[in-house]
């Protein structure tokens, strides 16, 4: 199986603590930790430390369990009510906002003048009323969340590794 950058630093940081242990030669960790780095596989990376005590090497992780660690927890009427808030919020702000200055206007004016926000609202809402009708038929919301989810858990790997902890997902 291959191995991945988190593998790699995972050994990287094994090698460290053996030369740290004096177990290893400054000249020996250089070159282990030179194919450390170059590892394609977890075999590659199994040979630089089996002769270190405490030699194991993180289990091979599987991309939908990373994904599922992190899934939203929340239900679907949750993510349904976040998903519309999210796609119909610039519309409801936008058209409130041009409503206040068609009003301001009637007001300067004095008189009733032609409710022209009508053409953005009009065409804006109807194509944001297909998406809606659309991401709902086809589960948009729970499937949007998920991508958010696993974003955010690779986010986490990556910082934990550059942290020096790969494999620990911080919380």
């Amino acid at each position: 199986m291959r191995a991945g950058d988190g593998d790699r630093q995972a050994v990287a940081d094994q090698l460290r603590a053996a030369l740290d242990e004096g177990r290893l030669e400054l000249h020996e960790y250089d070159d282990r930790l030179q194919r450390a780095y170059a590892a394609k596989t977890y075999g590659e990376l199994a040979e630089l430390v089996e002769d270190l005590p405490a030699a194991a090497l993180p289990a091979p992780r599987q991309p939908e369990a990373v994904a599922q660690r992190h899934l939203d927890p929340r239900t679907d009427r949750e993510l349904t009510t976040r998903w519309l808030a999210e796609i119909w919020g610039s519309w409801v702000s936008v058209n409130a906002i041009m409503v206040v200055i068609w009003v301001v206007a009637v007001v300067g004016s004095g008189e009733l003048s032609y409710f022209w926000p009508i053409w953005v609202a009009g065409p804006w809402g109807a194509a944001l009323t297909w998406q809606t009708v659309a991401g709902l038929a086809n589960g948009t919301p729970r499937r949007q969340a998920e991508k958010k989810a696993r974003k955010r858990a690779a986010k986490l790997d990556r910082k934990a590794a550059k942290d020096g902890h790969p494999g620990k997902i911080a919380p």
